[in-house]
Parts: C-alpha cells; structure tokens; sequence
C-alpha cells in the first residue's frame, strides 16, 4: 500500500528520524462501489484508512532501523513501549468539513492517494506534519499573530503564500508537541524564525534547517516531501 517512501536521518546523536509515503487510499474505491455512501460514513472511511496508513508507515520506519518494538498508544505524546522512542503521526487529505470536495476528489480520480508521515525521536517529543494544500492568506488573518501578519502583509504574494504554509506546518507541529488547542496553537507568535522562511521561500534545496531560539528546538523543512518536522 506504501508508494514512494522516503526516509530521512535528522539528528543521528538522539535517533530522530522522518519518513513519508503516498499511500492508495482504499476508502475511494469503497466510495465508487458504495455511491449512496453518507458523506459521514465517507469521512469515517478516511479516518480509518489513515489511522492504518501511518501505522503502516511506522513499521516501515521501524523495520529500516532494525527496531522491534510497539507503540503505546495511552497517553500523548505516543511513544514506543519498550524502547520509549517519541512517535508522531500527520497525514494530508481533507476533513469532515470537506466530504462533498473529498466525494468529488474521489469520483474524478484514478490513482488517489492520501500521504502520510511519521517522526521517531529518542530525545524529546517532537512534531511533524505533511501538507499538499496552500493555506489561504484569509485564514492566516483569522489565525495568525498579528506580528507575524505585519510582516506577511507587505510581501509579494508568491512567496508570502510560501511562508504562511510553512508557518502553518510549523504551528501544526508544535500543537502536537505541547498539545495546544488549534486556536492557541495558531495564534503563538514564530516572527523569529520568518526571515529564515523569506530567504528560502523559493529555493529548491534538499532540505532547511532552523532553530527556534524561543524554544530550543529545530525545524527542518523538506520541500520535495511537503513536509515540515520540530524536534
């Protein structure tokens, strides 16, 4: 079911590491057999199927690090059980709100995939979070700090678009270190680290590394993957 893994050594001294996937979303052709499925049993189908996809994703991992373990799923953040490794999961795909956009994506798609992530980390908790879609500047403006919209507010449009993604990415990612709520999350103040994300908002390198000075963590960004890791 795994299509075009990538695994990513971060940190060799803590045992961080990153993978992703494109996963065949199974729940699509449940879809196109079951057209009078509810828009609810839709989404409940692509829950389902991305719970087992990142699960799929961390055995993967796992097996590449010739770790035997399992994950303990009791409390966040998730860790493995015997070894006490920090595990986080993300996916792409839409939520509830969008069942009529998925239903469609569904219907007029021939090869859909849902893509999914994982981190594994022996220091600390960590974050991670894979996005396909661009977040709209109006809902940055809901969001957002109003530092960090001071400064976004007066950029070309291209590369403003750029950077309130991978803000979003990195917001999304501390959200599940720290366990904010989504509007806490979004509205913490990261201006720090936005000059960094201007001066290679265009650039096609492999992957950016910055540190978060507030925080003490790092943040890598993997543009070929879409993929945004704190740790």
């Amino acid at each position: 079911m795994l299509h075009d893994t990538n695994y990513t050594e971060l940190d060799p001294m803590t045992m961080t590491w990153c993978a992703t996937a494109q996963l065949r979303a199974p729940y699509c052709d449940i879809q196109k057999n079951n057209p009078c499925l509810s828009a609810s049993q839709i989404a409940y189908n692509q829950r389902q199927q991305q719970r087992a996809g990142v699960r799929l994703l961390l055995q993967a991992l796992l097996k590449k690090l010739a770790i035997v373990d399992i994950l303990d799923e009791s409390s966040f953040p998730y860790r493995l059980t015997h070894s006490q490794y920090y595990v986080c999961f993300s996916h792409s795909s839409g939520s509830n709100k969008n069942a009529t956009r998925m239903q469609n994506d569904i219907e007029n798609s021939d090869n859909p995939y849902v893509k999914v992530a994982v981190i594994l980390s022996r220091q600390r908790a960590s974050g991670i979070d894979i996005e396909v879609k661009e977040v709209k500047w109006q809902v940055a403006k809901r969001f957002y700090h109003p530092k960090e919209l001071a400064i976004l507010q007066d950029m070309p449009i291209i590369k403003r678009d750029n950077v309130i993604k991978r803000l979003w990415q990195i917001k999304e990612s501390f959200i599940k270190i720290h366990q904010y709520t989504l509007a806490q999350g979004l509205g913490m103040d990261y201006t720090a680290i936005i000059p960094n994300l201007i001066k290679h908002s265009t650039d096609s390198i492999p992957l950016l590394a910055i540190t978060d000075d507030n925080s003490g963590y790092r943040i890598a960004v993997i543009p070929s993957q879409q993929t945004v890791i704190v740790y």
